[in-house]
């Protein structure tokens, strides 16, 4: 009987050990270089490659001391995330995060209230979010990792600042973890003669995802551009035949809006509910005349794309609710939804949320192409703007060349809000018919 529970306690005892013991576990490509010339180590995978686990194996190494209570080579480190809530929710409390990769005589304890990770050797980890790039304006900091910085919505300038505050300590260094997408921020680290690069795909993990991932959802993008993006980790540039380029949506790229004239909300409703439903598309976008008054009498107009609060898998009442909710956040002048999917019950569904909000209803004949090029036209002569990064509304823009695939519902609802600002005063085109 002793000699079971000795076995039995050494069985346990080693699977721990070797369940923190990264070096036996890590792919080549989780691990950075063992030398001191770089400064960024930028971690490029596709979904579920390995790169939060990377990231946070990284920073469990520069803080680990000879004990729990010794200090390691980093104290002061900032986790910069699309979100706080991102940050607490992988970085820190995920299955790969900081908590989870640390064993639980040296785990770190997360502050909710203060947004920081404190290990019991003194070191600090701080919280910061995309969203709000001067949140790291008087702070600074020995190490940094930064999450999906390609899903950022203030990219440059929160990654402006970042580098400002990584100013102590003998050799401040950062990790980037991130699927790719051919943003200006991304190409230039990549270039950069400090930079060190790693790549990943979602296949070279395969033994630690569901097989259900590769089976039924990763095996409708296989062969796709969205595909090589979010599953090889490429970086990929323009699709042949797109109505929209990564340098058209780069130039458009601004950090705050002027003063709007109107501002819409626009809805493509999902034609089913469910958590394998496609998701609602809601798009809020603005219009401003910019410039002095022309022979015409007026200035230029120009859109700008405010937010992308589109939801996947919810109900009706639910997506309604959030349309509605975003109508009265950014003072919408009005709710633009398309009624193919439900006809008039579309907009009742909305007045039943909020009776007063006004609605016009849009019913579509043409094809999602021939009605989304003279909004890509608006981009051409740049006359669109976007007010900081929306990257899934992105990647459907500059993947969509109006062939077969998945609806495109954020891009949809992006056409509908761009139609109404900018292309409703000009001579209506036969194929779409406006209900009031």
């Amino acid at each position: 009987m002793r000699l079971r529970v000795i076995e039995a306690a050494t069985a346990a005892w080693i699977a721990e050990l070797y369940r923190y013991d990264w070096n036996r576990q890590a792919r080549d490509e989780q691990i950075p270089p063992d030398n001191d010339t770089w400064t960024t180590w930028l971690f490029l995978g596709g979904r579920g490659a390995g790169k939060t686990r990377a990231g946070a194996e990284w920073i469990r190494a520069l803080v680990r001391g000879r004990a729990p209570k010794t200090p390691g080579r980093a104290s002061k480190i900032a986790l910069v995330a699309e979100s706080y809530a991102d940050a607490r929710e992988v970085m820190i409390e995920g299955p790969s995060g900081l908590r989870a990769v640390t064993p639980h005589h040296s785990r770190p304890n997360f502050e909710s209230s203060r947004r920081r990770l404190v290990w019991p050797n003194g070191a600090t980890a701080y919280c910061f979010s995309a969203e709000d790039p001067d949140g790291l304006r008087g702070y600074q900091f020995d190490a940094a990792w930064s999450d999906e910085l390609c899903k950022w919505r203030y990219p440059d300038a929160t990654w402006s600042n970042l580098q400002l505050a990584l100013r102590i300590g003998d050799r401040p260094r950062q990790a980037v973890t991130s699927t790719p997408r051919p943003t200006a921020l991304i190409k230039r680290l990549m270039a950069a003669k400090t930079t060190v690069l790693s790549r990943a795909t979602s296949y070279d993990n395969r033994d630690n995802l569901a097989d259900a991932f590769f089976s039924e959802i990763a095996a409708v993008y296989e062969g796709t551009a969205l595909g090589r993006q979010e599953l090889l980790g490429e970086l990929v540039d323009d699709v042949e035949g797109a109505l929209w380029t990564w340098a058209q949506i780069e130039a458009a790229r601004i950090s705050v809006a002027p003063g709007l004239d109107r501002v819409v909300v626009a809805v493509d409703p999902p034609a089913s509910i469910g958590p394998n439903a496609d998701t609602c598309g809601i798009i809020i976008a603005g219009v401003a005349t910019i410039g002095s008054a022309g022979v015409n009498g007026s200035g230029e107009q120009v859109g700008y794309v405010l937010g992308d609060w589109s939801v996947q898998g919810v109900s009706p009442g639910a997506w309604a609710e959030r349309a509605v909710t975003a109508f009265h956040e950014f003072e919408a002048d009005r709710i633009v939804v398309e009624v193919n999917q439900g006809g008039e019950m579309v907009r009742a569904v909305i007045e039943q949320i909020d009776a007063s909000a006004p609605v016009r209803a849009v019913y579509a004949t043409r094809s999602k192409r021939l009605r989304a090029e003279p909004v890509a036209a608006l981009y051409e002569r740049a006359r669109v703007r976007h007010v900081g990064s929306f990257p899934q509304l992105e990647d459907q823009m500059t993947a969509f060349t109006g062939g077969a695939g998945k609806s495109p519902d954020r891009l949809d609802a992006l056409v509908w809000a761009l139609t109404e600002l900018m292309l409703k005063s000009r001579p209506s085109r036969p194929g779409v018919r406006r209900l009031s």
